[in-house]
């Protein structure tokens, strides 16, 4: 997502435009999976929805758990089946695919692809991750991003970063030397983020090095805006945010879900001095542009579900993998 110069300065007009409270507000969801309007700006809410590898958009009120039903969407194979492979041109047809289905359901951002390394086997998201392999993670995934922002879907490269196990996955510690985070952990997220451009990053739920990431300006500014140029908006994990100032601070714009009951804690902070309303317009101006970018890119096009089922099909075909060649199965036999 490269924001011209002009797109800067619409977004910057705006937010000068806005009150304190306001700037706070847009700071967090409108619901589970939208963000916050402001009318009287014509800043529009956009809505987000779960779905590296299938679009889950509740067809009632939105809840974090999934309990209301989901509208039908197309199940496609997993990341961690497409990896297999090793083709590219499958992560770019799953990647316009979604972004068609998505487009379909006036969904805005699809949270995903998952690049987090497959460090041990009881992670519970390891299905939602491409590989072992940052190289062969960072592949996958630059394919499937351009491809879904192709069809005006916007991306979000998750979980950032070092989010590879269950235990505690919400607030355990990853101590990681900086050798095998750049080249192990920190490398498919380069890859991505340099090759194609997503509109947004998703802060995970652990810290790193005893900070967690939502407030860890070492990852969310340091590394992933001066050092690879990222320039979209970076947004919670679902509940991933501890201290809302210290978000702001560390380089989260968008808390996820809805917090609008610690809305004021930005406002009393900026007008204590505890906060800089720099930073939370540099905060303001992420998500204002994300907002304004969606709505210029929406279509509002129809989906073919069967196609999309025979499309799911082919793909897990071609990513079928033989784990042990028994009794001799391969080569196949001709006449059998």
């Amino acid at each position: 997502m490269k924001v011209g110069w002009k797109t800067v300065m619409k977004q910057q007009k705006l937010v000068e435009k806005m009150t304190i409270e306001e700037k706070a507000a847009i700071l967090s969801g409108k619901t589970v999976w939208q963000t916050r309007e402001i009318d009287r700006l014509s800043i529009p809410s956009i809505f987000l929805s779960d779905g590296p590898h299938g679009i889950r958009k509740q067809a009632g009120a939105g809840d974090h758990l999934g309990l209301n039903a989901s509208l039908n969407a197309t199940c496609f194979p997993t990341a961690a089946t497409i990896a297999n492979s090793w083709n590219q041109d499958l992560g770019e047809e799953i990647g316009q695919a979604l972004g068609e289905e998505a487009a379909s359901m006036d969904v805005n951002i699809l949270l995903g692809p998952g690049l987090n390394i497959k460090r041990s086997p009881l992670c519970g998201r390891n299905f939602e991750y491409f590989s072992e392999d940052p190289y062969l993670a960072g592949s996958m995934g630059s394919a499937y991003v351009k491809a879904l922002q192709a069809e005006g879907i916007g991306a979000s490269l998750k979980h950032y970063v070092a989010n590879n196990q269950e235990t505690r996955r919400r607030t355990s510690n990853s101590k990681v030397s900086e050798r095998a985070m750049r080249e192990i952990y920190l490398s498919a997220f380069d890859k991505v983020v340099k090759e194609a451009k997503p509109w947004t990053v998703m802060a995970s739920y652990n810290k790193v090095e005893g900070t967690y990431l939502t407030e860890n300006r070492k990852y969310l500014v340091d590394i992933l805006r001066k050092e690879w140029g990222f320039d979209g908006m970076v947004v919670s994990d679902w509940a991933a945010v501890h201290d809302r100032i210290a978000a702001v601070k560390g380089g989260c714009a968008l808390t996820m879900p809805g917090d609008s009951l610690h809305d004021h804690v930005i406002v009393d902070a900026v007008k204590s001095g505890a906060l800089e309303e720099r930073l939370l317009d540099e905060a303001c101006e992420q998500i204002v542009a994300l907002s304004l970018k969606a709505q210029a890119n929406r279509k509002k096009t129809s989906y073919d579900m069967e196609e999309g089922h025979r499309l799911a099909v082919e793909l897990a075909k071609e990513s079928l993998v033989l784990l042990k060649n028994e009794g001799d199965l391969l080569p196949l036999d001709a006449d059998k």
